[in-house]
């Protein structure tokens, strides 16, 4: 009996020390830094492995521009790893590029596919990507490149400033600018060394803010006294006539000053009196003041536009001229506008300097008060008065300092122009529906939006609030709300939102409406919205079952190759997607199957940090070479977290008056 009791005791303490382990999974045992760091060796060392495959395969490439763009992925990405063969590298796509520029000129003329133009902006494309990627790791070599790589012969048909129709817009110029604020981050005094010597050929390179910034980083002094400088060479420029130093002028103008920091405290530059150009003030308040009291001398200068001038020439501001028997500006000689005069030109300058000083007012209120009433006048006298503008520039100004709430958002709607309001509206509600306020959502959509914008809106908050039902006993709910909706991707927009809300409390439930999501997309795309979708799911599949976002992805490689082959067959007559029977390789879009097939590459390289192998066999599935390589590249640069060359970081706002209204926040 004894015996007996001590059994039975004894099962009762298996059972219930069973029973936590049955109602609830243990937590995952997180990796060790010693795991973590294997298994980031592990992930290098496939990269470079496929790198090398990627560079060997890449020698049957027949377009010379992809060829280099090889050559500057991969020297890009083998940095790091082997600084000689990256180097050898940024050589061959330097003669490849250098090679397309002089060959330019013994293209046949007759050979429609291929015109000089076309391949020069091409050739220039590609030195940009060359020398901007060399920038990321050595200053002096991306300056050799620079130079090896120069065009004999200046770029046809090159863009107008708009400004001052007489100046063309140097594209050299311009890269050399652009690599100057590269440099600066990595190399500040060689950069300000350059930026002496620019001005001193009379040049104003508009990134001299970025060095100015970058070299107070690293030596506050030389970064004064480079500031100083740069002050002193605009205040000897005629304003009216250089618009590079009036562009570098305002540039410095809008960004405010650089306020001292309060003791034991870090910089806080007052929103109140400071404006920014998305890179932080440059001055400090003498040099700051100084500059503005210059600019507000230039600006004053300007005069109202006669009432019976002419139209202006195309993309100016500033008056058109005389009647249309004088010839003057804007008016039509034997088939030819006839370029504005000198005093004109001056007169166009003088109204965009004082047009840009209705931003930095409260700047002149607080720094320069006495001159307050003159620019304000002048504005009024100007026809310039109206503060919307003004307000507007604020209002992005702190957008782009990253305050992006729905309120700022709606802010910025308010005295945005009359074409943005609707889609800054509507980007608003978005904000607030994803920030979980759908109250305030509704509300806007409601007092800003007209129909179908606001339709769009309240149906995203309708999918919000059911999305926050479900649980196992809604999801029936779910199901009938799911397939009252006509369109695919709103019924896999509706699932993917509830499944996120599932992630937390229900994984299995998740994991179900994800399946159905599934379902939906499980068959050949007929749009590239519908590869999108696919994506998506994919996308979503990846964190919660990546064997299950390989298989959502693999039907779509199949069909895209299907495409390829017959945009292969069709090009020169429908489609111009290959060239010289190769297609060009970007990872910059430009058609709906060269994005497409970046995205899954995007897909693929996300995937290769939990399956490198399986995301490498997937890549491989792709017959033609090209999109292979881009698929295999992607997953490189994904493994060994380097962003693409070619991929711009952008941190501001973009497509206000197109296809959305999108603030991207920094790296």
């Amino acid at each position: 009996m004894k015996n007996a009791l001590v059994l039975i005791l004894a099962l009762v303490i298996v059972v219930y020390s069973t029973i936590p382990t049955c109602a609830q999974d243990p937590a995952p045992q997180q990796p060790t830094a010693e795991e973590l760091a294997k298994q980031k060796a592990e992930l290098e060392k496939n990269a470079y492995r496929l790198l090398d495959q990627v560079i060997d395969e890449a020698q049957s490439l027949r377009l010379p521009e992809n060829r280099v763009r090889l050559q500057i992925n991969a020297a890009d990405l083998l940095w790091n790893h082997n600084q000689e063969r990256a180097r050898s590298l940024f050589s061959q796509a330097s003669d490849g590029v250098a090679e397309m520029a002089r060959n330019v000129n013994n293209q046949p003329q007759g050979n429609q596919r291929a015109f000089p133009q076309q391949q020069d902006r091409r050739s220039f494309a590609l030195r940009q990507e060359l020398v901007l990627a060399a920038a990321r790791h050595d200053a002096a070599l991306a300056y050799q490149l620079l130079a090896a790589t120069k065009s004999p012969t200046p770029i046809p048909n090159q863009p107008v400033d708009s400004r001052n129709p007489r100046q063309q817009v140097n594209l050299d110029d311009s890269l050399e600018q652009t690599l100057l604020g590269r440099i600066a981050a990595i190399d500040p005094k060689l950069a300000a060394q350059n930026a002496e010597q620019m001005m001193e050929k009379g040049q104003f390179p508009r990134t001299l803010g970025e060095v100015i910034n970058q070299l107070t980083k690293q030596d506050p002094e030389a970064g004064a006294k480079l500031a100083d400088k740069t002050v002193k060479r605009i205040q000897a420029a005629n304003l009216l006539t250089n618009n590079d130093a009036g562009n570098l002028a305002q540039q410095l103008i809008n960004a405010g000053p650089r306020l001292p920091a309060p003791a034991n405290t870090s910089p806080s530059p007052d929103p109140k009196t400071t404006q920014s150009s998305g890179r932080g003030p440059v001055l400090d308040q003498s040099a700051y003041t100084e500059l503005l009291s210059t600019v507000i001398d230039a600006a004053l200068k300007a005069t109202p536009q006669a009432q019976n001038n002419q139209r202006a020439v195309p993309g100016q501001r500033g008056p058109g001229g005389g009647g249309p028997n004088r010839g003057g500006a804007g008016q039509v000689v034997n088939n030819q506008p006839t370029p504005p005069t000198d005093a004109q030109i001056e007169q166009n300058n003088a109204r965009r300097l004082i047009g840009g000083l209705q931003s930095a007012l409260p700047s002149i209120d607080l720094y320069l008060p006495a001159r307050a009433s003159a620019v304000r006048q002048k504005l009024s006298e100007l026809g310039l008065a109206d503060t919307t503008r003004a307000n507007f520039a604020q209002a992005m100004t702190s957008l782009q300092q990253g305050n992006v709430t729905a309120d700022t958002m709606v802010q910025a709607a308010a005295v945005a122009p009359q074409p943005l309001q609707a889609r800054m509206y509507q980007q608003a509600a978005i904000k607030a529906l994803e920030d979980g306020n759908t109250e305030q959502a509704r509300q806007i959509a409601n007092d800003h939006l007209q129909a179908p914008a606001r339709d769009s809106v309240m149906q995203r908050i309708e999918f919000k609030e059911i999305a926050k039902k479900a649980d196992a006993t809604r999801l029936d709910e779910i199901r009938q709300s799911v397939a009252r909706l006509t369109s695919d991707t709103d019924k896999v927009s509706l699932l993917l939102q509830v499944a996120g809300d599932l992630q937390k409390d229900n994984p299995k439930g998740q994991l179900q409406v994800l399946e159905e999501a599934r379902q939906i997309i499980s068959h050949k795309a007929v749009n590239y919205d519908q590869f999108e979708d696919q994506l998506r799911v994919a996308r979503a599949f990846a964190d919660v079952d990546p064997a299950k976002s390989f298989e959502v992805l693999e039907p779509g490689i199949t069909q895209l190759n299907e495409l390829l082959s017959a945009a292969s067959v069709l090009s020169g007559f429908e489609v111009n997607i290959f060239r010289d029977g190769e297609m060009t390789m970007t990872n910059q879009g430009g058609n709906g199957l060269n994005s497409t097939i970046t995205r899954y590459g995007q897909e693929l390289s996300l995937l290769a940090k939990t399956d490198f192998g399986r995301s490498e066999t997937l890549a491989g599935r792709f017959q033609f070479t090209e999109p292979r390589i881009m698929a295999r590249l992607s997953i490189i640069q994904g493994a060994l977290g380097v962003q693409s060359v070619s991929q711009p970081n952008i941190n501001v706002i973009r497509n206000l008056g197109g296809g959305g209204f999108v603030v991207r926040p920094p790296n």
